[in-house]
């Protein structure tokens, strides 16, 4: 493994490649920890600080917090990470069924394609406008770090309330967004792997060190070697998973094109376990966020006069070790699964362009009976992917039950499942550009 790493980095493209890479993920990690103009840094890591009462390991903005590497509780330039260009382009892919020319252009080729990102790029810009202001707001008033730092209070995050102080920092926030997509398709056109999910996958993996450090210190080092065992098992069953795939065979028949002979090969479809990926967990954990936001605006300021309603949504669904939070969340995923593969894969569509190319699955007949066939494979694979999907993503909340760890317990939930799927994804790309240049790669 090493001496494949030295391989790569003797070689001139690749070597440039990966040092490019590096460094956009460095100014992405320099830009978590330079605070918006207007932001009093000394008051947010007051308000952050545990020994004064700021722990926010169970804040219902733990998911964005995630996302952004630690840096929207810092409230800096960087505070929104990706999560506004995650919505756009779930969005974007999702108004494919409702939208028939969003469909047309999907089908375009590269064209089409550009088009559409070039409407996922407006669209981000406009929910981190949209987010910004949210964010700012909720700074102010003291409900982004737990009732710490609201005007008024001895160590406001925003000191200065006038128009062109919030205009500023909420502009300094959007083009801060703008600034992490534009950093993430450099690295997609000139880098190594996927931009956008590599600056995710950077942004989780910068908060490991801090979350191990608190098992340390609050449960001892029983707990951290425990933990850190479970994790590594946990992690080797999860590569296990995203590897599996159910290959359905496919032929193709000879024909002659001009003077030449074409066809006769063999090849297949790869239908994975985990067709998904770890959008059905993100459209849970976002739609269980709702009733807890509507509760958190019937509440108010004073809590006592708050609905019975909305205090048992508050007690039920803000912390996550509520036994019915664990059950409607594990049901909303596997539904989600269901949902986006029904979207992301379409069975008649592949059966028309096999049928177009001249391929056909043995024993079955093209046309219809292979779209049949495919949406019978597809569904009975979606429910162990889906179960799959729920038990991972209920790995934290149980070690908040069992270790009062939450968010400190990094091996599981949407995490785990994109560092696996990113680490799997770049290692394959670095692993192909070997391979083009010497006859071993990275993976042996």
């Amino acid at each position: 493994m090493l001496t494949a790493f030295g391989r790569a980095f003797r070689t001139p493209d690749l070597r440039r490649k990966l040092l490019f890479t590096l460094g956009i993920v460095v100014i992405f990690r320099l830009g978590a920890f330079i605070p918006s103009p207007g932001v009093n840094y000394s008051n947010v890591q007051r308000c952050l600080d545990p020994s004064t009462g700021g722990d926010l390991s169970g804040g219902v903005y733990q998911l964005i917090n995630l996302f952004s590497g630690g840096a929207l509780l810092q409230v800096s330039i960087f505070a929104l990470g990706i999560m506004p260009y995650i919505t756009a382009s779930i969005i974007v892919q999702l108004l494919r069924v409702v939208i028939p020319r969003f469909q047309e252009l999907h089908q375009e080729g590269a064209q089409g394609q550009s088009k559409l990102t070039q409407y996922t790029r407006y669209l981000t810009i406009g929910l981190g406008l949209l987010q910004a202001t949210t964010m700012v707001s909720l700074a102010r008033s003291g409900q982004l770090l737990n009732g710490c730092g609201a005007d008024g209070s001895s160590s406001p995050v925003i000191p200065d309330s006038s128009v062109v102080a919030t205009l500023l920092i909420i502009i300094t926030l959007t083009a801060g967004t703008g600034l992490i997509m534009w950093m993430g398709e450099l690295v997609t056109e000139r880098g190594v792997g996927n931009g956008m999910s590599l600056l995710i996958f950077t942004s989780i993996v910068a908060t490991f060190p801090t979350s191990l450090g608190q098992i340390i210190s609050t449960q001892g080092w029983g707990t951290f070697i425990t933990v850190l065992a479970l994790g590594i098992v946990i992690m080797a069953l999860v590569i296990f998973v995203e590897q599996s795939q159910r290959r359905v065979p496919v032929q193709y028949a000879k024909r002659m094109v001009g003077r030449q002979t074409v066809g006769g090969t063999s090849t297949y479809i790869p239908i994975k376990v985990n067709m998904a990926g770890v959008v059905p967990v993100i459209f849970a954990s976002s739609m269980l966020y709702l009733p807890t936001l509507i509760a958190q605006f019937a509440v108010g300021e004073n809590a006592a006069d708050a609905p019975e309603w909305a205090v048992w949504i508050s007690n039920t669904f803000r912390s996550g070790d509520n036994p019915l939070y664990m059950a409607v969340y594990f049901l909303m995923i596997v539904f989600f699964t269901y949902f986006y593969v029904s979207i992301t894969f379409n069975p008649e569509e592949v059966a028309d362009n096999m049928k177009k190319y001249g391929g056909f699955i043995p024993g079955i007949r093209a046309g219809r009976p292979t779209a049949d066939y495919l949406q019978y494979v597809l569904s009975r694979i979606t429910f162990p992917g889906a179960l799959y999907l729920g038990l991972v993503a209920l790995i934290p909340l149980v070690a908040l039950v069992l270790i009062n760890a939450n968010q400190n317990f990094p091996f599981g939930g949407t995490s785990l499942l994109i560092m696996v799927g990113v680490g799997l994804e770049t290692v394959k790309q670095i692993d192909a550009q070997l391979q083009q240049r010497h006859y071993e790669g990275l993976l042996r």
